[in-house]
């Protein structure tokens, strides 16, 4: 074989090896409910974005996953009561660096908890995911009675967004 061919052929496998890996990556993020018609006002392609997304509740928060978050009424300002079996079952957002924000995200209510887990705070409330929540789109923790209090979806003024008229209430801070 000739240096040249060598060489192409070194390209070539170089090549192959580079599809077979960028293939075999791996997605934060779910497949969208087809039951819950949502638009993200913004998409939430960037790592550490805090956006928003529009549903049937009005307009809410959304992680970098673009799932729904949600604040927990029993949580103090900017401390976080959820643990053990609630923290399953509604994951914290934990995010690793500065979060970016979009679609009206204001940067100056996001902060972290006080306890020491870094849990992402918006206007003092502690953020999670719901575990059963099957991906972006997906609400089924809003008005949820689990461990104690509320699960409400984050309004962009970062207060409980409620169903009916009393939709952006806030949750007793």
């Amino acid at each position: 074989m000739t240096r040249r061919s060598l060489r192409m052929s070194a390209a070539a496998a170089l090549l192959g090896v580079s599809l077979v890996v960028a293939g075999c990556g791996s997605s934060s993020g779910s497949s969208p409910a087809a039951s819950t018609p949502t638009t993200a006002t913004t998409p939430a392609a960037a790592p550490n974005t805090i956006s928003t997304a529009t549903g049937t509740d009005g307009t809410y928060l959304v992680g970098p996953s673009g799932r729904a978050l949600y604040l927990f009424d029993a949580d103090g300002k900017g401390v976080s009561k959820c643990s053990g079996a609630c923290a399953s079952a509604w994951p914290p957002l934990i995010i690793s660096g500065t979060p970016a924000v979009s679609g009206g995200v204001k940067a100056a209510e996001l902060g972290t908890t006080t306890n020491g887990s870094h849990q992402v705070t918006y206007n003092g409330h502690p953020l999670y995911y719901f575990a059963g929540d099957s991906g972006p789109g997906t609400t089924t923790g809003q008005g949820s009675d689990d461990f104690g209090a509320e699960w409400w979806l984050v309004s962009t003024a970062g207060a409980s967004v409620t169903t009916g008229s009393s939709a952006g209430a806030s949750s007793g801070y």
